[in-house]
């Protein structure tokens, strides 16, 4: 008696198969069916909580006279800059007129009628492992968008819901097996950092044009918190991490060229920011470890170090016990460093005298992201709160544009979320972090019509534009980084 089991015919075998495919593809469908009620039953009830929070604290003006009756305070203990000393480091510019009324570019989730495509229509070849979604519909779609609003000398505008974004291409990178915490485009966007909550950094490309020598895997041991590119030379990625580490990654050599340490007092590594001329960069770290509440981030030191001997030049003077700087940002030539702080100040510095020269109160809670206007006659900042807004460099005090988007701030149920901001190279849409499914691109000041995109699947936790194209990048908790070029 023969104990070999049954040898299957090979045509018996691939109609099994087939059957097996064919099951698991209705399988997917029904879960894609689910999930999009699922979406859409989250946006309706994203919609009501946000109607809820709205009727009990509507968004007003009040916290901007407060900012500018403080800085009265300020200018009394010298911190404030004179007339004279504004104009010398901000030199006059036209200004724009009347704000216009502003629209709300805002990042929606793929809900059905997918279709999935190889390649770009700008003819690029997507990655094996990059996955590329279009959403049919167009202008006339009538899905539920965010409704958004400025403040226009004292009156409140609502927006009316916007047109669907016209994709050039989209590109989804599935690198990461943990929620996003960082992603930087490089100084001329041929790369891309993007750094896990479990100290993985991937550097990679969107373009296969461009050559894949630099794609590398860099393990940090510990939470990566921030990351910048160098910007001369577009070699050097600058990595900070919990545990007080900076990490200098030469990306055509594929090392580390240098592996600093901050001081045991502060372990915390919060923002890096290269100077855009300098071969220097200036790191903020805390005096405690970072949580979802900046209230447990302790004092701050703000360091300026040397990459040519990769050694600390000076620190920067904040006073007695300052409160943790969260964010940096350096103007065009580098000769100013603004930062701030989570009291709610910013702090402005003269880089070659290495002082602080002007500071005021720029919100009631902490800030958690900073950035210069691109025609330098600005700043822009995001408080926790949820409140952007972009202050005047003329008129100390004075703001030019703002915007509530405290609807995607839920610091409390988003555990990877640092909230953050950045705008386009022409400074005309502002892209912020969400605590949701979708995150919103806000018109500066009513230079053009709004959109809405494509989202993710978890909170976005981190954006970044193109420092030339029309391309963003978003991260989220869902351990995916996107590429997303409009047209």
């Amino acid at each position: 008696i023969s104990l070999t089991k049954p040898r299957i015919p090979a045509l018996l075998k691939i109609s099994s198969e087939k059957n097996t495919v064919n099951r698991l593809k209705k399988d997917i469908k029904q879960l894609n069916l689910k999930l999009s009620e699922l979406q859409a039953l989250l946006e309706e009830k994203e919609a009501q909580l946000y109607q809820l929070r709205s009727n009990v604290s509507p968004f007003s003006d009040a916290n901007t006279e407060k900012a500018k009756s403080s800085s009265n305070c300020v200018h009394e203990e010298n911190l404030l800059m004179s007339k004279e000393t504004l104009e010398t480091y901000f030199p006059a510019t036209p200004q724009i007129g009347e704000a216009e009324l502003d629209q709300e570019l805002v990042v929606a989730a793929p809900v059905g009628n997918q279709q999935e495509v190889s390649t770009s229509k700008s003819g690029y070849n997507l990655s094996s492992s990059s996955n590329l979604y279009v959403r049919d519909g167009g202008i006339g779609d009538s899905s539920q968008l965010l409704d958004g609003s400025h403040v226009e000398k004292g009156r409140e505008s609502h927006v009316e819901e916007l047109p669907e974004v016209k994709v050039d291409f989209q590109e989804t990178f599935l690198g990461h097996t943990s929620p996003i915490s960082r992603c930087r485009f490089s100084a001329s966007g041929n790369n891309i950092a993007s750094a896990s909550v479990d100290g993985t950094v991937r550097i990679w490309t969107y373009d296969s044009a461009t050559p894949a020598s630099r794609n590398a895997t860099i393990y940090c041991g510990a939470e990566i918190m921030s990351l910048d590119w160098e910007c001369k030379s577009d070699r050097l990625l600058l990595i900070g991490t919990a545990d007080g580490g900076i990490k200098a990654w030469n990306v055509d050599a594929k090392r580390v060229v240098c592996d600093l340490k901050t001081t045991e007092a502060f372990p915390s590594v919060l923002d890096i920011k290269c100077s855009p001329v300098e071969p220097i960069f200036v790191s903020a770290a805390a005096s405690r470890g970072y949580g979802s509440s900046y209230n447990n981030l302790g004092f701050a030191s703000l360091t300026v170090w040397n990459m040519k001997t990769w050694k600390a030049m000076t620190v920067l003077p904040l006073g007695k016990e300052p409160p943790a700087i969260t964010s940096l940002s350096f103007n065009h030539n580098g000769k100013i460093l603004a930062a701030s702080a989570t009291d709610g100040m910013i702090h402005m510095f003269d880089m070659s005298a290495g002082l602080q020269i002007t500071g005021w109160p720029a919100h009631d809670s902490a800030i958690s992201s900073i950035i210069f206007g691109p025609d330098e006659t600005s700043i822009f900042s995001l408080g926790s709160e949820g409140k952007i807004l972009e202050w005047s460099l003329h008129n100390q005090g004075q703001v030019l544009w703002s915007k509530d988007c405290s609807r995607f701030c839920d610091l409390e149920g988003s555990k990877h979320c640092r909230h953050e901001m950045a705008l386009d190279a022409n400074g005309r849409r502002l892209l912020a972090t969400s605590g949701l499914v979708r995150a919103p691109i806000y018109q500066v000041r009513g230079h053009s019509n709004g959109l809405r995109t494509l989202a993710h699947t978890a909170a976005i936790s981190t954006v970044d534009w193109h420092p030339t194209l029309p391309i963003f990048l978003t991260g989220s908790a869902d351990n995916s980084v996107r590429v997303t070029s409009i047209l």
